[in-house]
């Protein structure tokens, strides 16, 4: 698949991007500052308050940067910032009005990478990609697609009910479009997406095996 733009295209819209918004970034780390307390903190609204905040990231990156950036030097931003909207709208849906979305952080396997996943996102993916030579202002700071989708896939590792499958797919979709700069633009930060997503995966398909186990089990039968 060819890229209809260069690296240096790429690079410079992160510039105009990182510079008009500015001190916005400060803003969204302190939405996913308050996502984290909120799910060690967990009371009565604070899902609500988390999807809440992981719609907002979505809406932003489809508007703020697909829409108002990206489109730039890219025509299939158009069809990128629907589809990030309609995340937002999806998360909204799923989380605030149907409540079928809840989060809380649990010891395990996928805890901790969820814990490892969002670290990536904020600590580890902006210090990893000034060492490949992608310095401020020409860096994805958090907020934008490729680092705010492995923060949504860490948190997701946190819910602590059956989330919708539904929910997943924009983001794992975007794992796999956002991967393609590893080896097209030399955005080698993105390759946290790629494992972000294996994870998520596996996680997906452990819980569907455990979910086909208990209806197997007499004591589901018997619950009923």
């Amino acid at each position: 698949m060819e890229i209809p733009f260069s690296t240096e295209e790429f690079l410079g819209i992160f510039k105009k991007y990182n510079t008009a918004i500015w001190p916005g970034q400060v803003f969204l780390y302190l939405l996913a500052l308050t996502a984290i307390i909120l799910i060690f903190r967990k009371t009565h609204f604070s899902s609500w308050v988390i999807t809440i905040i992981l719609s907002f990231l979505w809406l932003w990156m489809g508007v703020i940067y697909h829409l108002m950036y990206f489109t730039e030097i890219n025509n299939a931003a158009y069809l990128f910032a629907s589809v990030f909207i309609f995340q937002a709208i999806l998360l909204l849906y799923l989380g605030v009005l149907r409540k079928k979305i809840s989060f809380q952080f649990r010891t395990g396997f996928y805890g901790f990478a969820g814990a490892f996943f969002i670290f990536f996102a904020l600590i580890l993916y902006p210090i990893i990609s000034s060492e490949l030579g992608h310095v401020y202002p020409y860096a994805p700071t958090f907020g934008l697609p490729c680092p705010t989708t492995i923060f949504t896939l860490g948190i997701l590792m946190w819910t602590d009910k059956k989330t919708p499958l539904i929910i997943y797919l924009i983001p794992l979709g975007w794992v796999m479009i956002g991967f393609l700069a590893v080896f097209s633009l030399g955005m080698s930060e993105d390759f946290g997406l790629l494992i972000a997503g294996i994870f998520t995966i596996s996680k997906i398909v452990v819980s569907q095996i455990n979910k086909n186990k208990k209806i197997l089990s007499p004591r589901y039968y018997e619950k009923s």
